[in-house]
């Protein structure tokens, strides 16, 4: 037994694997870009874990802060000792 298609048949047959091949360039272009998107992703959070990491190693030592600022804290203090002096010993000097 032959199956003969008619002419409307075949271009229907034609136009649906026309239209199955179209979905499947769309579908792997879709699932290409997928990738690429992802690994970019992927790339930045890697830099970004390596930054804070640094991050965390550039503040291991936050107990020094209040130290530091004490020892800021004295130099402003003598700075502005050393300034009223020699606004007092400058007045007396040019008198």
């Amino acid at each position: 037994m032959l199956f003969a298609l008619t002419d409307r048949q075949e271009e229907l047959w034609w136009g649906a694997i026309i239209g199955g091949f179209v979905v499947i360039v769309a579908v792997v272009a879709l699932l290409t870009l997928l990738v690429m998107f992802v690994r970019t992703i992927e790339e930045r959070v890697t830099t970004i874990k390596a930054t804070l990491e640094k991050a965390a190693a550039n503040t291991e030592d936050t107990a020094l802060i209040g130290e530091t600022a004490l020892g800021v804290e004295a130099v402003l203090n003598e700075g502005l000792n050393h300034h009223l002096f020699l606004g007092r010993v400058l007045e007396k000097v040019r008198s």
